[in-house]
């Protein structure tokens, strides 16, 4: 177990912030550095690693020639200041885990009826490059490998010069999956609160995710006149403040909204906005409520370009439905931690993740260990080493199990 923690500070030392984050944007040099390093992790013990043509890395551990493949990962990319758990420690846990697996299978103390898999995705986190879940929305079918790749960052970067840059522009095929398997932090703060040591998660919150424009008219701040002015920043700020109130118009905790991202033209000092392009997210647990929440938004929307001085266009939306994870796995990860002696619960994740793509596709396992103060996306973000030992273990024991018996295909719908 101290060859984890050891292992896990070492990985953090690529793209570290003086703060004791990390910075390793999609496609970037350090995202890059982080990803040649787990490689030769992989590599040396053993593993057959390939890149995919969207440069998803998947190192592979294969026992009986043809059979299909259970997958455990996360992503290694991370947002801009961010904290050195989010994503990498599910990939390391996954690495460690296959590893004591492959151990066992060795020793004859298991014998495997499926192949192992440690997957590192691209682009979960959909910061440098939109949208988010982008290697394994490729891999599940529900974006192209082309789309993906002519996708560009705010610099004119494609995807595929991202990834052509850092060596990761693949064109190997993935393998034959028959489960996956995640362990991530929990990005909130139940588990502390509850003092709890493992979450099961059950269900993804509902999402809906628009791209808003607002359109005014250039002028000089100086010399034209207060009601001369259409001012799309003016417009902006109405927006941000009536997407929070749609948050407001339920119980505490029902609806979560956010304006996270704002490109504002010219943005210039002396420069009345012309134009803003905002992010805005808004979700909930049960997608009626999210329903609600979204007509709330619409007239909000409505209200504001009906006073006059600016137009407000959504021009794009899209919805994450809430599904529920597969019940066999569910039951399984508190098998096996209660066999451990840790306390665990069921619990929705309200953040996104790679298995919530992959859950579409076949029978997945999502677990989460505590965050200190439910901090997450932030420089500060911690999580006990006790909390990661204590996630690699059920981690470890849930697919030793799936190794040699696999799991069902049916769906909790609790």
């Amino acid at each position: 177990m101290s060859e984890f923690l050891a292992d896990f500070d070492t990985m953090s030392g690529f793209g570290a912030t003086a703060n004791g984050g990390v910075e390793r944007q999609a496609g970037s040099e350090a995202d890059g550095l982080t990803r040649d390093w787990i490689r030769m992790w992989l590599t040396k013990n053993g593993f057959r690693c390939r890149v995919d043509a969207v440069g998803n890395l998947f190192g592979s551990l294969e026992w009986i020639e043809g059979a299909p493949h259970v997958l455990v990962g996360s992503h290694l990319d991370s947002q801009p200041k961010a904290g050195r758990f989010d994503g990498a420690y599910g990939v390391l846990a996954g690495a460690h885990a296959a590893t004591t697996v492959a151990e066992r299978v060795a020793a004859g103390k298991i014998r495997p009826a499926f192949n192992l898999t440690v997957v590192d995705w691209f682009n979960e986190e959909g910061c440098r490059f939109s949208p988010s879940l982008m290697g394994s929305g490729v891999f599940t079918g529900k974006f192209t490998a082309e789309k993906i790749l002519d996708v560009v960052d705010a610099d004119g970067c494609t995807v595929r010069t991202a990834l052509r840059n850092i060596g990761y522009l693949g064109a190997d095929e993935p393998p034959m999956c028959k489960a996956y398997v995640e362990i991530h932090i929990e990005q909130g703060r139940v588990l502390e609160d509850e003092e709890i040591s493992i979450g099961v998660v059950t269900a993804n919150w509902a999402v809906r995710k628009y791209r808003v424009r607002i359109r005014g008219e250039q002028a000089h701040t100086g010399a034209t006149l207060i009601e001369d002015r259409r001012d799309a920043l003016l417009g902006a700020a109405q927006m941000i403040v009536a997407t929070r109130e749609v948050a407001s118009a339920f119980p505490p905790g029902v609806v979560l909204t956010s304006i996270s991202k704002l490109t504002v033209e010219p943005n210039s000092p002396v420069v009345v906005a012309s134009d803003v392009v905002m992010a805005v997210d808004i979700r909930s647990s049960d997608e009626t409520t999210l329903a609600k929440a979204h007509e709330l938004f619409l007239q909000a929307r409505t209200d504001i370009e009906a006073r006059g001085e600016v137009s407000v266009d959504v021009e794009s939306g899209s919805l994450r439905p809430s599904t529920p994870y597969h019940r066999a796995g569910i039951e399984l990860s508190e098998s096996i931690a209660d066999g451990l002696g840790l306390s665990a619960r069921r619990m929705l994740t309200r953040a996104g993740h790679d298995s919530i793509n992959l859950k579409d596709l076949m029978p997945t396992v999502m677990l989460f260990v505590p965050s200190v103060g439910g901090v997450s996306h932030s420089e500060i973000e911690y999580t006990e080493p006790e909390d990661l030992l204590a996630g690699l273990n059920v981690l470890t024991g849930v697919l030793e199990r799936l190794v040699v018996e696999g799991l069902s295909s049916e769906q909790e719908q609790s």
